[in-house]
This record gives C-alpha cells, structure tokens and sequence, in this order.
C-alpha cells in the first residue's frame, strides 16, 4: 500500500512538472500578431432578470418555462446575474487576460414587442456594459440575435417563417448601430443559424419547439420537411439586408466590420471513389452550404 502511494505521489508530481514544463514554454508570443484572446456568452444564458427594466419576453422564455421542454425544469430567469454583476465580470476577464468579450443583445430589451418604441432602459444597460469593458481594455464583439426572438413576434406571424420578420430584424439591428456603433466595431449579426433552425424547426428540442416528427409529443405544430428551410432563408435574407445597411450608411462613419458565425462540422471521404466524395460534398451542403 504505501509503495502504491508513493508511485502515485511520484506519478502526481511528474504531471505538475509536465504541466508547469508547458505553460511556462507557452506565451501569447507563440501566436500571431493579432491574434485575439476572449471569451463569450448569449444573453439569455447569461443576463438574468428577465422582467426587469422593461424587458419583454422571448420565445426561450416560453420554452424553458413549459412543462417537459427542459430535462431538469431550468430556466434562465436568474442565471448567472450578469445583467447585475457584469462589472465583477469583466474584472474577471481583465484578471484573465482577455482582448476581448463577445456578447449578445437581447432582442426584447431593445423592443420588447420586438417593434414600435425603444426601451431607453435598455440601450442604457449596454451602454454601461460596452464602456466598462472598453474602460478595462477589453474590445466588444457584438452578436445581434443569438436565438431569442421576441414572443410578440412569434405570436403576430410566426417569427422566423415569415418574411416579415426581415425588416422587423433590420429596424432592430440599425437601432444597434446606431446607439453602440460608435464604439462597437465587431458585429455578428447571427449566432448558428443553422443550429437553431434545425433544432426549433426540424427536431423541436429547442426554442420555439416546432417539429412534425412522427411520435414526437412535445411538438404541437410544424413541418419538419420545410420549415428549418424556410426559415434559413429567412435568416440569410435577413443578414443580407442588414449587412447592406451597415456598409451603405455606418460603417464608413464607424469603421467596423459585420459577419455572421456559422456552425461548420468538416467532412472528409471515407476513400477516393467517387461515392464517397460526393457523399462528403453532400454531407458539407447540408450541414454548412445551404
């Protein structure tokens, strides 16, 4: 017993050589020049209070909040407070080094009918984030819609399955850079579309539930075979649309860049035959092309 623990001990000790052996052969001198070091959150995982200061509802506040559609009865109406304690947050980010915090904006804090009147309460709210992360040299990336669409809107046309929602979607995203344009300069205006089109739309395991798979009793409507589709296409003409905005009338004014983040999963041929290659072209078309 006691030789078991001492090779143990030596085995333990030989880790922490290793490990402290790697960190210190390590540096931000191994990566390249502007090579960004950050981190990143959604703001339906993160912000919390979910009634405060104005903010209306999302389609995820719905789903977490109905019976069945969480395996553990877990909602974000807390989460980890960050709409409260973001300055302890980014004192958190500077002690750990980070360039920069990639953020979501709440749809439904900005319009919490998705339309209609402001919420100055919350323009001010990211306001005070975005000049606390610059004032700890900490650049913001900025994602506009990462999959809380506001429920009014999926109550008055469905959301995402109706082209209406594209110039609703563009009147939102114009709002932001118009009030944070002049500091924010990385814009995502989509978080994996593909994701939540997939898994709202086809599959219904996440927000807003939609599915028409056979025995499936969580899903009371949608068309598996056609809605994830429609919906992408949506999203694509969506981004489109804003992203000519931005570079027609801000981003010469402010001087930063727009993009959309994308889930890719990268396929390979099993073999060189033919089947095989097309069978991983077809795999990358319907996992990222389309």
């Amino acid at each position: 017993m006691e030789l078991r623990r001492g090779i143990m001990a030596a085995m333990v000790i030989t880790l922490m050589l290793q490990v402290a052996r790697c960190k210190s052969e390590i540096s931000r001198a191994d990566f390249p020049n502007g090579f960004t070091f950050g981190t990143a959150s959604s703001a339906f995982q993160y912000e919390g209070a979910v009634k405060e200061d104005g903010r209306g509802p999302s389609v995820w506040d719905t789903f977490s909040h109905t019976f069945g559609k969480i395996l553990d009865f877990s909602n974000a109406d807390v989460a980890v407070d960050q709409y409260h304690r973001y300055e302890e947050d980014i004192q958190l980010m500077k002690d750990m080094g980070m360039d920069a915090y990639r953020f979501s904006i709440s749809w439904t804090r900005i319009f919490p009918n998705g339309t209609g009147e402001i919420n100055q309460a919350g323009v001010d709210h990211y306001n005070k984030l975005i000049d606390a992360l610059l004032a700890k040299g900490i650049e913001p990336y900025v994602t506009i819609y990462h999959w809380d669409l506001p429920q009014a809107l999926e109550d008055k046309y469905n959301g995402w399955l109706s082209a209406d929602i594209i110039n609703d979607f563009a009147n939102y995203a114009e709002i932001c850079f118009q009030k944070f344009g002049d500091r924010v300069k990385h814009w995502i205006t989509f978080n994996e579309p593909h994701t939540f089109a997939t898994q709202g739309y086809d599959v219904g395991l996440q927000a807003p539930g939609r599915c028409s798979i056979v025995l499936h009793l969580f899903c009371r409507a949608g068309n598996s075979a056609t809605e994830p589709y429609i919906v992408a296409h949506n999203v694509l003409r969506s981004h489109a649309l804003v992203a000519d905005i931005y570079r027609k009338k801000y981003k010469a004014a402010q001087g930063g860049s727009l993009g959309i983040a994308f889930d890719v999963i990268w396929y390979e041929p099993a073999t060189n035959t033919k089947e095989d290659i097309e069978a991983a072209q077809r795999a990358q078309d319907f996992q990222l092309g389309w």
